[in-house]
């Protein structure tokens, strides 16, 4: 391997996975319970919803689009799934199917309708995907009568507080949709023609095939995973209400970007935005522990949302200094 494969490798995934044991090791020398058993498992199940989120989301920014709209079609399907659950007298195993189901199609639905959108009127999707923030959050308020839902099934309550060696199932629910991302990222046409199209969609035009089909999917996709998403929120808290997910779309971009994909398109991975969440986690949950303020962290967060922008920049020009 020369010098040029190793600067690359490094500017990728390598480089995310050291950024985040400096963390951890950072965090571990501050606070003697960071490390604890209890801590790590809390890391995992605050990190499983962004994960699942973010990994739909890479579909998105991968082609260059963003969606701002996840948060609310978290909490639509959320209520959604919810409703299923409390209201119809069902048996509880179909129940809980039925309201997994729904939750799911619901994202699926809104992320093919943003999607659909954006390709129809060549709307860009930062514009479409805040009008989908306001009309889900506003039909998730309508469908719930702004009220918060709870009383599941004792068995779908049972299901989320499970831990598997101290591992929270919900969080081995996201690390197999990450490495569903990842075959279908890497291992299938679809997966190579959203880098394609996020590189050069009139290219990928010009070879015949359609962009926008392409384009649509990936939208649902975002969709769906936010749906599946709100069934782990659901599993996690046991409860639905209609204006949770304030700001998740935030979390789930930041995910994405600090894991390094480009928000130009084109460039990145599922395993960068799985460290990514991991990274967004950990220091959540170590500045917590630290005793700073939900204020002083937001700004911390924030500046390290600008910060990897600003890598992202530098990072796409020194790639293309490399492959010179």
């Amino acid at each position: 391997m020369n010098t040029k494969s190793i600067t690359r490798s490094l500017l990728k995934e390598a480089g995310i996975g050291l950024a985040l044991v400096l963390l951890v090791v950072l965090f571990a020398l501050s606070h003697d319970k960071f490390l604890t058993v209890s801590n790590i498992s809390n890391i995992l199940q605050q990190i499983s919803i962004n994960t699942i989120i973010a990994a739909g989301m890479t579909f998105v920014i991968l082609l260059g689009g963003i969606d701002l709209s996840v948060g609310s079609v978290l909490a639509l399907s959320a209520v959604v799934g919810a409703k299923i659950m409390t209201e119809f007298g069902l048996p509880s195993d179909m129940a809980i199917l039925f309201a997994v189901l729904g939750s799911v199609i619901c994202g699926t639905l809104c992320g093919a309708i943003s999607g659909a959108i954006c390709e129809k009127w060549r709307i860009h999707s930062f514009i479409v995907t805040l009008g989908m923030l306001n009309i889900a959050r506003g039909t998730a308020l309508e469908v719930a009568d702004a009220r918060t839902i709870f009383g599941f099934p004792m068995s779908f309550n049972a299901f989320g507080a499970q831990t598997i060696f101290h591992i929270p199932v919900i969080f081995i629910v996201a690390v197999v949709i990450v490495i569903i991302g990842i075959v279908v990222l890497k291992k299938t046409v679809y997966g190579r023609m959203i880098y394609a199209i996020g590189n050069n969609e009139e290219s990928v035009r010009l070879s015949g095939h359609n962009p926008k089909f392409y384009k649509i999917i990936a939208f649902a996709i975002c969709g769906g995973a936010t749906g599946l998403a709100a069934v782990m929120y659901m599993l996690r808290l046991n409860i639905a209400n209609p204006i949770l997910g304030v700001g998740f779309e935030l979390n789930a971009i930041a995910a994405v970007v600090i894991g390094g994909t480009s928000l130009f398109g084109g460039k990145g991975s599922m395993l960068g935005t799985f460290l990514g969440a991991c990274i967004m986690g950990v220091l959540g949950n170590g500045l917590l522990l630290i005793g700073l303020g939900d204020f002083t962290r937001q700004i911390i967060t924030g500046v390290v949302i600008i910060l990897a922008v600003i890598l992202d920049t530098y990072r796409s020009r020194l790639e293309a200094k490399l492959t010179e």
